[in-house]
């Protein structure tokens, strides 16, 4: 991998966007390397990543442009699809994914941000649709996940306004979950992903699922996905721990054990 880095920290897969010099953009490439990335994620040993990128000044300041700046009408819609299929399968990956924001998330950058689990940034942080400005839409999902996130409102006045927001309003719009002083947002990225890698594996991926395809559906259809995956995890290793422990702790359940879940 020339752009891509990735780590692993007991549970936790760390991916980083080594593009240092062109703030990170993601082209083609990057966009190749990111997805055999997560191709080559072992689950069995992995419970959460964190996605960050490279330097103190950028997350990801957007997709290339002079990679974009020739392309055809057919050529934009196919690098377009190149970017949404890499993102679908990050916001669908079966464990969480925290994006640690380190700088600049604009454009492809807000977007990839936005097909994570969790997002916190640091007090640096900058998000941003500005593609108007450059005479196209967002392409890689941003026109449908902003305004999931924040409201279509809030979304329509980013995207048609080219407005890039600071850390502190992202927060008040609930963009991004924390904002944390630089020096310490990877060490609370890795707090939180430990936190999480703890949990029972198999209950935080039904999780995951559940509210991913619920958040597409009907309140009706919602709770159907809900109740299947809640059936699933029973009869697994981790469920009978978890409750077993609990049980036996039952008349104090501040002093429950910490359980080693299995992932079975």
């Amino acid at each position: 991998m020339e752009f891509v880095l990735y780590e692993v920290k007991d549970a936790v897969g760390i991916i980083t966007i080594n593009r240092e010099k062109a703030l990170n953009a993601l082209n083609s490439q990057v966009l190749d390397e990111l997805s055999a990335t997560l191709d080559g994620v072992d689950l069995n040993a992995v419970r959460c990543l964190i996605l960050t990128g490279a330097g103190e000044k950028s997350f990801v300041a957007g997709a290339d442009i002079g990679e974009m700046s020739t392309l055809s009408k057919a050529e934009g819609e196919a690098f377009g699809k190149k970017g949404n299929d890499v993102f679908l399968k990050l916001e669908k990956f079966p464990i969480p994914v925290i994006a640690a924001v380190n700088g600049f998330a604009l454009g492809g950058g807000c977007e990839i941000s936005m097909s994570c689990d969790i997002r916190i940034c640091s007090d640096n942080a900058m998000f941003g649709q500005p593609e108007v400005g450059l005479g196209i839409t967002p392409g890689f999902g941003g026109t449908q996940r902003l305004a999931r996130l924040v409201g279509a409102g809030m979304a329509k006045q980013m995207i048609y306004t080219a407005r890039n927001i600071k850390a502190d309003e992202a927060l008040r719009i609930g963009l991004v979950n924390a904002v944390y002083p630089q020096a310490e947002l990877m060490d609370a990225a890795l707090k939180m992903a430990n936190g999480i890698a703890a949990q029972a594996p198999i209950a935080v991926r039904n999780c995951k699922k559940a509210i991913n395809e619920g958040l597409q559906v009907s309140i009706d259809e919602g709770v159907a996905i809900e109740e299947k995956l809640f059936g699933d995890c029973f009869e697994t290793e981790d469920q009978k721990a978890g409750m077993g422990n609990f049980l036996k702790k039952k008349d104090d359940p501040t002093k429950v054990k910490v359980v080693s879940f299995q992932n079975k």
